[in-house]
């Protein structure tokens, strides 16, 4: 089966078993991954709790239990290292420039 590679905020909706219409019809038809970048990226916000939009306006308990999960990811998520993704992330901003705000 072919894998989706999950954001940030996608793979918090996944460990936090919020998953809405769009990504459980996703999941049904790939199997998840992330980067190894979203998961430091939803580690950090669980950790920080600054009030971002990952989990900022979560209470601590609900953290807690996601960082739990974010400790003992399940295989069953890959994590593809960026060095697999990098050039052909490149490329999609390079063919998408126009639509993809740069920061």
């Amino acid at each position: 089966m072919t894998r989706a590679v999950l954001d940030d905020h996608l793979l918090r909706d996944l460990l936090a078993d919020e998953l809405g219409n769009e990504l459980r019809n996703l999941l049904d038809e790939f199997e998840p991954a992330t980067t190894n970048y979203y998961l430091y990226r939803l580690s950090r916000s669980v950790v920080s709790a600054a009030g971002g939009t990952l989990t900022g306006s979560w209470n601590e308990e609900q953290r807690r239990g996601l960082g739990a999960r974010l400790l003992n990811v399940s295989d069953e998520i890959e994590i593809v290292p960026m060095r697999i993704l990098a050039y052909t992330m490149a490329e999609i901003v390079s063919v998408h420039r126009d639509r993809i705000p740069v920061s």
